[in-house]
């Protein structure tokens, strides 16, 4: 295979809603290429694309599936992304790699919720969008309506380079209105017929001739000037401008095909190799320290890995773009993430499951390699002369969240390990043991999601798992200050236990006053702070924790122990037996013996007058509270904003974006595990939502109530 250069490579993304038919359309651009012999198609399970089990049992791609045509002498490296939201870790990291995104859309459906997702991921990446509408032999397709909608929807940047002249199931051709012509297939499609422009559809052609000259003209100043003199543009000065104007994401094409007649796909090939920009006409990526790395092939060699598969009888394959420099067959390069050295013994360009070797990878290409040892995603190589790190893919927040645990507990860790290889192949799950929940919770992207993992782990792995709704981290804190005091004392012969504190608790926030003087009961505390201590818990929120004993009643030596007790009960409050937080503790006087005081007493004494004084100064249960955004078909409105509503969340404001509209609310946690199921089933699957923790506050009484209920009786039941 020719090594290709960076100014003959070009990355690209293909994106769009489930059901667009990117598979169908990756099957017909290898075909075309030569890569494949024969088309497969997904009835069968033969396509490059999808050739997972799990995609096999579900008809959804699961994965991104790294390809590579050849055409005309540049390379084209596309990456087939899924659709769903679920997984859209894999289109992320996909876009972040890629420089171009082809988003495919189905003729009768039009812009969809998927189609809105991964333009807005474009848009945050400021990545360049093709438009190219699948399926038009559907006897639903509208193709005027659609082109209309993504105007309304995009703006004028929305621009036909193509329209078919008629749509269902007798369509077999377009009017290509950048270069004249109208393309026509037979019932195979394949090679077009190319002829001019019937009369009957010139003038409709010639005015969108005239709309695509000035689109591209409007990205160049040199092009403009000639604009306005001859209304009129080469077709080269074109496919420059609209490179220019691609670049920018001044422009969005629009392109024709029918991928599973194989028609339109050749010229769309031709298009991407003309017109596309190459890897080396793109801004140069920063590196961790904010350096800019350009892609040049005669800089020092680095790789970024950004995916890895786990494929049956081979193992890890790793997927890496060059990032700068060259790469070849043997190389040894350093991780800069993990510090080892690693030698890549073979290096591939990808085709789906096919791998093809090649001895050398320029920088902006992208390839793979199997059975290294120590890399994992995210990770970069380098060579000696570089000194790179990349971190530039920014993976979505986690929105659907489940406990998790192997029927047969004997294999927990083996469940463990099938979790973490899980998580190398997508990396928007999130695998945590809580300590403070007893659970091990998997946080995904949605319910279909944790299907699959499930699917996967069941049949793929052959453990039995169960998926239980995750108890919720809730916080305990106070609201009023409060005194206890405890004597802990214990005689069994010998030396004793002894040790008497007295303490104040008070709520705790930033910036609050240094303590002076307490009334409780008709008496006076008065404060004289000897030292002072502020802890950051790690479950969130403070402990500060203060000294106030004077004339000796209790040594120095056992403060450490005191704040031990105090801390014990900190991580299980009497409440709920959840976290406590935001919390001051003044340790004002006690007792002590000479013979049979310790630290084991004074932590004891501690821990019980912390627990006393806590259940005085007004206890409150806090939850987790999410920034909620909800983006929704306006026609659904009033059914999300109930449905929010219905659990306990505050709407805080409504806004149009792309032809939808987005909610933006606060909820609690609680309310929102099943969120996802909830509003698939509400829209037709027609809206998505992202959230992401925002704060911990008061819980309404009645539901302090009955957590409260709830805690005592799993512990009578414990009992």
């Amino acid at each position: 295979m020719k090594v290709y250069q960076s100014n003959e490579i070009k990355n690209i993304a293909l994106l769009g809603n489930d059901g667009a038919g990117k598979t169908t359309l990756t099957e017909a651009l290898l075909y075309e290429a030569g890569i494949i012999k024969r088309r497969g198609r997904i009835s069968q399970q033969n396509t490059v694309s999808d050739y997972f089990p799990v995609e096999h049992e579900y008809g959804y791609s699961v994965f991104s599936t790294v390809f590579h045509v050849e055409w005309n002498g540049k390379k084209l490296n596309i990456i087939d992304c899924p659709g769903s939201d679920d997984f859209a870790g894999a289109a992320v990291s996909a876009m972040s790699v890629t420089d171009t995104a082809v988003l495919l859309l189905n003729g009768s459906a039009g812009i969809e919720v998927g189609t809105q997702n991964h333009f807005r991921y474009t848009d945050k990446l400021g990545k360049p969008v093709i438009f190219l509408v699948n399926r038009l032999d559907d006897e639903n397709c509208d193709y005027d309506s659609l082109l209309e909608q993504l105007k309304a929807t995009y703006g004028p940047k929305v621009v036909p380079v193509q329209y078919p002249v008629k749509t269902g199931p007798d369509f077999n051709s377009v009017i290509d209105v950048l270069l004249m012509k109208k393309y026509s297939w037979g019932p195979e499609g394949g090679a077009p017929t190319i002829e001019d422009i019937p009369a009957d559809e010139l003038d409709k052609a010639t005015e969108m001739h005239h709309a695509l000259v000035e689109a591209a003209a409007e990205n160049d100043e040199t092009l403009m000037e000639k604009f306005f003199e001859s209304e009129a543009l080469t077709e080269d000065e074109m496919r420059e401008g609209i490179r220019k104007g691609l670049a920018m994401r001044g422009i969005f094409p629009v392109f024709c095909v029918c991928a599973g007649k194989d028609m339109g796909v050749r010229r769309l090939m031709e298009f991407l190799g003309n017109v596309v920009p190459f890897v080396n006409e793109m801004p140069a990526t920063p590196n961790t320290a904010g350096a800019e790395v350009a892609p040049d092939s005669n800089g020092p060699t680095s790789l970024f890995f950004f995916k890895t598969a786990m494929e049956p009888h081979i193992g890890e394959v790793q997927y890496f773009k060059v990032m700068s420099g060259k790469v070849h067959e043997g190389d040894d390069l350093t991780n800069a993430d993990r510090g080892s050295k690693e030698r890549l013994a073979q290096i591939f360009t990808c085709a789906g499951a096919n791998r093809f070797k090649v001895e050398e990878l320029c920088a902006g290409d992208i390839g793979c390699s199997v059975k290294l040892k120590d890399v994992k995603t995210g990770n970069t190589l380098n060579g000696k002369d570089a000194d790179n790190r990349f971190d530039f893919i920014q993976y979505p927040n986690s929105k659907y969240s489940r406990a998790i645990k192997a029927a047969n507990e004997s294999e927990t860790e083996k469940m463990m390990n099938a979790l973490q290889k899980m998580r190398e192949e997508d990396p928007t799950w999130r695998i945590e043991q809580s300590k403070e929940l007893r659970q091990i919770i998997v946080h995904g992207q949605g319910e279909f999601h944790l299907r699959t993992l499930k699917w996967r782990m069941e049949n793929n792995e052959k453990i039995q798992i169960v998926f239980e709704e995750p108890k919720i981290p809730y916080r305990e804190t106070i609201t009023k200050a409060a005194r206890a005091d405890y004597r802990h004392k214990k005689q069994s012969g010998g030396a004793g236990q002894f040790g008497e504190v007295h303490l104040i608790v008070e709520p705790y926030y930033d910036g609050m006053p240094d303590p002076d003087v307490y009334r409780f009961g008709g008496q006076e505390y008065r404060i004289n702070a000897k030292s002072s201590e502020t802890i950051d818990l790690e479950w969130g929120g403070k402990l500060v924790f203060i000294n106030s004993v004077v004339g000796g009643a209790i040594d120095a030596r056992f403060m450490p122990a005191i704040l031990k007790g105090v801390m014990q009960r900190m991580e299980q409050g009497p409440l709920t037996g959840c976290y406590a937080r935001d919390v001051r503790v003044i340790v004002y006087d006690g007792k002590m013996h000479p013979v049979d005081s310790n630290e084991l007493s004074f932590m004891l004494a501690g821990r019980q007058a912390f627990a006393q004084a806590f259940k005085e100064a007004g206890p409150k249960i806090l939850e987790p509270i999410y920034d909620v955004e909800v983006l929704v078909p306006s026609d659904k409105m009033g059914d999300v904003m109930s449905d929010l509503q219905g659990r306990r969340a505050m709407i805080e404001g409504m806004t149009s974006e792309s032809g939808y509209e987005k909610l933006v609310a606060k909820a609690p946690l609680k309310e929102m595990s099943s969120y996802s199921t909830s509003l698939s089933s509400l829209t037709g699957g027609r809206a998505s939502f992202s959230m992401k923790f925002s704060s911990y506050e008061l819980v309404p009484g009645d539901v302090q109530t009955k957590l409260i209920a709830e805690y005592q009786a799993s512990q009578t039941d414990k009992d």
